[in-house]
């Protein structure tokens, strides 16, 4: 290895979980670390990690995070010989990187070159171009006349995917499948596009319609030496954005891997890179792949390829930015086992996954060992803001094969804990334990083709999980009850009893539990008291009979003769159970007690979430249709049209663009047809 100057304090121009991540590292490697925050941030997790901080700012990261010239001054009044900029923010941008050279500071990342050739998706096809690189058919040139681009369109024929020349997370990007739409698609990725990026400059590729997303985790240093650390499967997607990663991918034979390793290395060459980049191909069914775009920084996902290389590629990072060799050649690099990982974010996914924001009031992860992995930036207490991206963490699992890092999977999702805001934890339950998931059935329309099978739309019996969420509510309820008869002088008293006891009548109890907007009557009636109690459970004309304790988050359960167990998550009124098929989600239905008034509603529609209006597309008095677009309102930098509900009139409008909305607002007055 050759011989180098270790840094002695880094600066991170980071925050949330990838900031801590680096953090840890650094710490293991004795390595200082300078942490930057904004007013969102005074309180977070990196701030209280790192040996130091500095305040750069407000709240929104273009007055904070997004100032290269605050960052510069934080790292220079710290003393820290180098910059990581994690990923997203300043990460890939060419300007920050040469201001770093100015100032006599390393940037942890790819030369300014690099960064410049691949900053621009459409310079980046030409260079792979010409370093033959497969490459999907498109339109990557200067003319951005809505004419050209569309005429671009129509040759390669539909569906074709728009895309922003500087994007990236999803942002900017349009899937459009008709020439009809392209037009008011366009207009919707260029805004999204100069949102984020401040630049709308747009490519057009060829959509291909069961295409994987496979990529590359490539590293180089500045010896002339170039690894491929093998390949990363992301095809599951919502919104371009990925939701479950693992590597290696499935189905992935030698031969394919090393050709598309060397074409990732040959990518990297052409553009004279350093560090860790990833090259992004677009694997087709026939075994063809074709260039994507290279990421020129540490990926959200690289947990997964070090869990399967037994690499930390941040001391990679690090080691190589310092000026030493790659710590591996390639004849020493081997995949050992599989890994997955999941993201965990504060989302609806029952609403077209709008971000929630909120406070974390209960937030327990499942415990870390070999082979579970938590990397967050968040604890309980702390906020999720409108301001940045609202992931709260992400869930890395490893096993020797995939099937059983899957049930690993299924195990850390059942038992991670998040109250306050709505999160994504059971959707990726059910993705993962999804058959097409389990048999990897995998394109990156995944998560639409199998929506239905996903969020359980089959209306199925529930013949086992109705009897077993009431079970669970009437032990739950009897475990309660012990212990306020623990705190009194009378525990014989009937009114301490854990048996709906009523004098002269039936001990039984009767509940309302809902599933999938369906509501079911259940009749429970205690059979016999004691160690050997059971319950019958009623619920139509089928009859259970039950047996059960808890444990802890677990249900132990006998119905009908069949023993097994289900972890619980019970928040308020309502009960998830954790199942091999799935997780079924029930609501106690609780009695109506007259307290919601007449004018509980209103007649207009409310904002979905906390953010900005984008776009107003209509005016008072309009007349419009059923899912014609009213207004766009962006969060997260990401865009949202609210539709109206039916045909009928707005009659007034409460913002215009620009104006911040909070979540719940009533956004205008629509009278609907009758």
């Amino acid at each position: 290895m050759t011989t180098s100057t270790m840094f002695t304090k880094i600066l991170i121009a980071n925050r949330g979980e990838i900031a801590c991540r680096i953090i840890k590292t650094a710490r293991r490697m004795g390595i200082h670390t300078v942490a930057v925050y904004s007013d969102a941030d005074k309180n977070a997790l990196h701030v209280t990690m790192a040996d130091e901080a500095v305040y750069i700012g407000a709240s929104p990261s273009r007055d904070s995070y997004l100032v290269a010239e605050k960052v510069i001054e934080a790292a220079k009044t710290t003393g820290a010989q180098a910059i990581h900029p994690g990923y997203g923010f300043l990460s890939e941008n060419a300007d920050f990187c040469r201001m770093c050279a100015e100032n006599d500071i390393t940037f942890i990342g790819p030369p300014v070159g690099a960064i410049e050739a691949m900053g621009s998706k459409s310079a980046a096809k030409s260079i792979m171009e010409k370093a033959n690189v497969p490459l999907v058919p498109g339109y990557h040139g200067d003319d951005q006349s809505e004419a050209v681009l569309k005429k671009a369109a129509d040759g390669m024929g539909y569906p074709v995917l728009l895309k922003a020349t500087a994007g990236g997370g999803g942002k900017g990007m349009r899937q459009i499948w008709s020439s009809d739409e392209f037009t008011e698609g366009l207009a919707a990725a260029k805004r999204e596009a100069t949102s984020s990026f401040g630049d709308d400059t747009m490519l057009v590729e060829k959509y291909l319609t069961q295409p994987r997303h496979v990529e590359i985790q490539v590293f180089c240093d500045n010896h002339d030496n170039a690894v491929y650390l093998f390949e990363r499967d992301c095809s599951v997607q919502r919104r371009h954005q990925k939701v479950i990663e693992e590597a290696p991918a499935p189905g992935m034979t030698d031969e394919l891997r090393d050709q598309m390793g060397q074409a990732a290395i040959q990518s990297a060459k052409a553009i004279g890179y350093q560090g860790a980049g990833t090259v992004e191909f677009l694997l087709d069914v026939d075994g063809s792949f074709y260039f994507m775009e290279m990421n020129t920084r540490l990926q959200v996902e690289h947990p997964v390829t070090e869990l399967i290389t037994g690499q930390d590629l941040v001391e990679w990072q690090l080691r190589v930015a310092s000026g030493e060799t790659l710590p591996k050649t390639q004849a020493e690099l081997a995949i050992k086992g599989h890994a997955l990982e999941a993201r965990i974010y504060a989302e609806d996914p029952d609403n077209d996954f709008l971000p929630a924001t909120g406070k974390l009031s209960f937030l327990v992860p499942p415990i870390e060992s070999e082979h579970v992995r938590v990397d967050t930036g968040v604890r309980q207490g702390d906020e999720v803001s409108v301001y940045y991206d609202p992931m709260i963490a992400k869930l890395i699992v490893w096993d020797e094969s995939r099937e059983k890092a899957l049930q690993r999977m299924a195990k850390a999702l059942a038992e991670y804990r998040v109250s306050g805001v709505t999160t994504n934890i059971d959707f990726l339950y059910n993705l993962a334990t999804s058959a097409p998931f389990v048999n990897a059935e995998l394109d990156t329309g995944f998560i639409e083709k199998h929506n239905d099978i996903i969020f359980h739309k089959d209306q199925r019996a529930l013949a086992n999980e109705l009897p077993m969420a009431a079970l669970y509510l009437v032990l739950s309820r009897a475990e309660q009850a012990k212990k306020v008869a623990a705190k009194t002088n009378d525990p014989f008293s009937p009114w301490n009893a854990t048996n709906a006891w009523r004098m002269n009548e039936a001990n039984a109890q009767s509940i309302v539990l809902n599933h999938s907007d369906t509501d079911y009557e259940v009749v429970i009636e205690q059979q016999r008291q004691g160690s050997d109690s059971y319950y019958l459970v009623q619920i139509g004309d089928q009859s259970y009979d039950c047996q059960g304790n808890i444990d802890r988050n677990a249900l132990y359960f006998n119905i009908n003769g069949y023993r097994s167990c289900a972890q619980i998550a019970h928040n308020e009124q309502q009960i998830s159970l954790y199942r091999p098929d799935g997780v079924f989600n029930f609501n106690q239905v609780l009695p109506d007690l007259g307290d919601a008034g007449e004018d509980a509603g209103h007649g207009g529609l409310a904002a979905p979430m906390n953010g900005t209006m984008v776009d107003v597309l209509v005016s008072a008095g309009d007349k419009v249709e059923k899912d014609q677009p009213l207004v766009i309102m962006e969060a997260m930098k990401m865009e949202h049209t609210i539709k109206a509900p039916s045909a009928g009139v707005v009659t007034a409008l409460f913002y215009q663009p620009g104006d911040m909305v909070d979540g719940g607002a009533e956004l205008l007055s629509f009278e609907a047809d009758e």
